[in-house]
């Protein structure tokens, strides 16, 4: 049933069909093809993976980011961040890795941020003397700091399929998320030193410089609240999820004011779309997590592993590169969804720790978000500076030869996640 599954999947992704549809017309196709298996085992699973409280964290959480991003908090954190970083060459990009580094503690979707940020930030790089190609690449690249920094989709998916605790993983993903952070600064400074681009001169004051910074800390604080809420156990990462929106609801009502009933329900509708896009997306990957297991595959997939390759440093790159490999057609979800259950059995054969192995997903796949040929934050950056998309690639080496740095520092050195 397996290799029918894959072949459907296949012919829907060649047909643009959306990848939720995919995974259950593959499912359904995988079940029809076995002849003893009723069909209405497809709705059973797509059905059953809805009932879950802890996924309830998803909208919440999507909700609460709408909230705080959708007023005067993002255009207060966004001048936050480039007065602060126009001090050094190459400051206007480096504010698209400080925002994304900011706004990924309120999103948590590195999509959403690919479009909110580059919708704003790349028409003023633009305007300061930078090329639209390398304002998409930074763009494209920076986003994807969204899925480390708490709280992250990805991982709260993650989660859902290995067990794994959601405030764990939010705690591994901080250092590394860091990291990737002054990496990426540190590609800004040295593009912009190489080609010569001047260092943009702030005319704002420090007292205003306090001002905004004081403005904004509520929002900054956020994520260091869900921290603490997850880490030492006050609640749930659902109730956690919840208490993000009443925080965001109470914060624009009675700190920011900007918050009316259009506003309101604008967010609500934003949330609620970009929640039914992962759900769909969740639902067919439970048909088709179902089918794997019926076909025992990630056991056999371990044992055949286990059996040919011996040393644990080579089945780790092995895992990298079939990530990278299916993060570049599959977007972050689904992948996550389909190889989690997969991979986990391997981690626990080879002694790698699901938190580890978590961080190392996320990782690889994020950078799918922006490899070719289907990289969603490089189609949607490209689209915003309409820069040539081959033109952005070939500005996005620098900044993949980081990631892929960090990515490997993260698969070999556990104590940068596991600390």
């Amino acid at each position: 049933m397996t290799l029918i599954m894959i072949g459907v999947f296949l012919v829907t992704m060649l047909l643009a069909i959306p990848v939720g549809y995919g995974l259950i017309i593959a499912a359904g196709a995988a079940i029809l093809s076995h002849g003893y298996l009723p069909l209405s085992l497809v709705a059973q699973q797509v059905y059953d993976q809805t009932q879950s409280f802890p996924m309830l964290a998803l909208p919440f959480f999507m909700l609460a980011g709408t909230l705080m991003l959708g007023g005067k908090l993002g255009n207060q954190l966004l001048e936050l961040a480039s007065h602060v970083m126009q001090r050094w060459r190459g400051g206007a990009l480096s504010t698209t890795v400080v925002s994304s580094v900011v706004f990924g503690g309120v999103s948590g979707s590195a999509v959403a941020n690919a479009s909110a940020l580059g919708s704003v930030l790349i028409p003023w790089q633009k305007r300061q003397g930078y090329p639209a190609p390398l304002c998409a690449a930074n763009n494209a690249t920076s986003a994807v700091i969204d899925v480390l920094i708490p709280p992250s989709i990805p991982m709260i998916l993650y989660a859902l399929v290995s067990g794994v605790s959601v405030a764990d993983l939010f705690v591994a993903g901080i250092l590394p998320g860091i990291l990737m952070a002054a990496g990426f600064i540190g590609v800004c400074w040295y593009v912009s030193w190489r080609r010569g681009y001047a260092v943009e001169k702030s005319s704002i004051r420090k007292r205003e410089l306090a001002r905004l910074g004081l403005k904004s800390f509520p929002a900054i604080l956020l994520p260091i609240l869900i921290i603490l809420g997850l880490r030492f156990g006050f609640a749930t990462p659902t109730e956690v999820a919840v208490l993000s929106v009443v925080y965001s609801l109470v914060l624009s009502l009675l700190f920011y004011r900007d918050l009316t009933l259009k506003r309101f329900c604008d967010n609500m509708v934003e949330a609620g779309v970009a929640t039914g896009v992962v759900m769909l997306v969740i639902m067919g990957s439970a048909a088709v997590g179902w089918i794997l297991t019926f076909d025992q595959v990630p056991q056999t997939f371990a044992a055949w592993v286990s059996a040919n390759v011996s040393n644990p440093i080579l089945i780790i790159l092995m895992m990298n590169v079939l990530m990278l490999i299916v993060g570049m057609p599959l977007d972050l979800p689904p992948s996550i969804l389909l190889l989690g259950p997969i991979f986990v059995p391997l981690a626990m054969t080879i002694g790698l720790d699901p938190v580890q192995l978590g961080l190392m997903m996320v990782i690889n796949l994020g950078i799918g978000l922006y490899t070719p040929p289907i990289g969603t934050t490089l189609f949607i950056s490209s689209s915003i500076a309409k820069a040539p998309l081959g033109a952005t690639t070939r500005e996005l080496w620098p900044f993949f030869a980081m990631a892929m740095l960090l990515l490997f520092a993260v698969s070999y050195i556990p104590a940068l996640t596991l600390y």
